[in-house]
This record gives C-alpha cells, structure tokens and sequence, in this order.
C-alpha cells in the first residue's frame, strides 16, 4: 500500500454520518486504526456529522488521523441529506481533497478503504462505490432488497448494485455538491449526475454496536427516494406502460365487436363487461399520463434545492474535537 500512497494526496477526507450511534462509532475509529497502514491513517481527517442525535457522544478515542470534527445539524435530516451536508462542508473549503464516505455503524469495512483508494488511483476522476458482493442482513431483508433492485432498474432502466461506502476524487467534490439530486439519495444522484463511477466488489460488514434503524418502512422511503432521483425517466417509463395498456384495451375491444358483427360466433353475455372494463382501463391510462405530465411539469420548474449553496442553513457549528 505504500507504493500505492506515494503519488496520492497527503490528506484524505472521511465523512461518517451519524445518529445515536456513538458507541459503534468509537469502535469504528479503533478498527480503522488498527487494520489500515499508519501511512494510510496519518492522512486521514474524519468530519462527522451528527445529524442532530438524542444522545450526547461519549469519549472518543483521540489521535486516530490527522483530525477529528463534529458537524452539528440543527435538526434530523436523514441519512441521506446528511451525507450531502457534509460533502457540502468540505467541498467550501479553500482546497479540496480525496474524500471517503462510509457509515459509522461498521458495516461499511475500514479493512475496504485501501482497495477503493487504489481502484480510484486505477481510474482517476472516477467516484468508486463499494458494489455489495456479500451481505449479511437476514434473510426478509435481502429479499426485499433484492426487489428493491428490481424495481428500481424496471422504473428507471439503471442498474443500481452499491450505497454510500465510495471514493469521492478532489476534483469532483465541488462539481458533485452541486448536483440536487444527492439530496434525496447519495449513490441515485451520482448516477443522474452523469459523472464518471465505477464500483469495486466488497464484502459488506457486521454492525459493530447497536441495532440497526433500517426497517421496512425507512427500507420503502429509501427506495422511492432513489427512483424519485430519477423521477423523468421514470415518468416516461409509466407513461410507455400505459400506452401500452391503452393499445391492448382497444385491440380487446376490436375483438370483441369484431366477433359480434362480423362473425356467427355466439358472444357470452359477459362480453359487455369486458367492453365496459376496458374502457375502465383507457381511462385511467389516460388520466394517470396526465397526471405524469403535470407533474414532470411541476419538477421541472421548481427550483431546485443546491447543497452546496444552502448546506449551512442546516449546520449549527463545527466543533474539532482534535
């Protein structure tokens, strides 16, 4: 890893968005210590953003990297827009560097962070995402995160495999904070973004301390936030599915008459019904499309909600520990 470092920046940002979770990021600073290069952990400079806990912090160990800051939120945003606050932050300051974004919980691996680094030097000016490989949730939950997938590759046509656990290069950062998009989801607005990624398989780790917040509800909110990243192209999508219905509705109805009037087939009484249900159909093809319309409309001509221009409505103070 050595030679890896020698061409690499003297400093490496690291963004750890937290909530509650204290005691696991304690433990995680130790492990990052203990099984990454002193050369590696001496250019670290960890910036944790508190998105507002319910819990004082406790002691936490000190001279692990070259600093340690607290970004206090005035109020509780979400994981996601948390992420976003602090790249925002480090993206404000005179120079940028090489930044890493990982969740304090541990089961973003500190054993991982050389091979992001040296996938990133393999593809400069590229965001490297950590690709899960291997997971370790209960069963229910990767089931319905597989689905999850799915769904969001039917919706928006986009592959979507990796989470926050990345590799941000110095002369992204600022171009990325300016994307609005990573407001709603970090890794969907990378992807609207258009900038250059690539991900590297990695094994996915256990949480430290704690229990994890992630349930079905917040597993739902965070997956309609990722296609709401890409919420044109899912409207075109929907709006093509029912185009689709509207010309099966009508070749069903054109069967249906045909067989009426120019056949001597007998047409079963339930045919009327089958008339009326797919009129039924064509309607709400209809009036959802409109409604697609008018919301692409709507979407467009908001305007839009910057981080980098608006994060520090949100910060309260920074606070260096060490």
């Amino acid at each position: 890893m050595d030679k890896t470092l020698a061409n690499y920046p003297d400093r490496i940002n690291v963004v750890i968005p937290l909530f509650n979770d204290w005691q696991a990021l304690g433990l995680l600073l130790e492990r990052i210590q203990a099984v990454n290069e002193a050369t590696l952990v001496s250019r670290m400079n960890f910036l944790i953003v508190d998105d507002c806990s319910s819990t004082n912090y406790t002691a936490l160990p000190a001279g692990i990297g070259q600093s340690l800051s607290i970004l206090r939120l005035f109020r509780n945003v979400g994981h996601q827009k948390a992420i976003a606050l602090g790249l925002s932050h480090l993206a404000s300051l005179p120079e940028q560097y090489p930044t890493i974004v990982m969740d304090s919980d541990g089961e973003d691996r500190p054993e991982d962070i050389p091979e992001l680094i040296k996938t990133g030097l393999n593809s400069p000016n590229r965001i490297v995402f950590a690709h899960r490989a291997k997971r370790h949730e209960s069963l229910i939950f990767r089931l319905f995160y597989e689905v999850y997938k799915r769904v969001f590759q039917l919706l928006t046509g986009k592959v979507i495999t990796f989470g926050n656990f990345s590799l941000v290069p110095a002369q992204q950062l600022r171009k990325l904070t300016h994307v609005s998009e990573i407001w709603n989801n970090y890794p969907g607005g990378v992807i609207r973004s258009r900038l250059p990624y690539t991900a590297v398989p990695l094994e996915r780790g256990r949480r430290l301390a704690g229990e994890s917040k992630m349930n079905f509800v917040s597993l739902v909110l965070h997956g309609l936030s990722a296609v709401s990243v890409l919420m044109d192209t899912t409207a075109v999508r929907l709006a093509l599915f029912c185009v689709i219905m509207v010309v099966v509705s009508v070749f069903g109805i054109g069967v249906v008459v045909a067989l009426r009037l120019f056949t001597d087939t007998a047409v079963p009484g339930w045919a009327s019904y089958l008339v009326f249900s797919f009129l039924i159909v064509i309607l709400q093809a209809f009036l959802i499309s409109l409604l697609l319309v008018f919301i692409i409309l709507s979407y467009r001509t908001q305007p839009q909600f910057i981080p980098a221009r608006q994060f520090q409505d949100f910060v309260e103070k920074v606070e260096k520990v060490y």
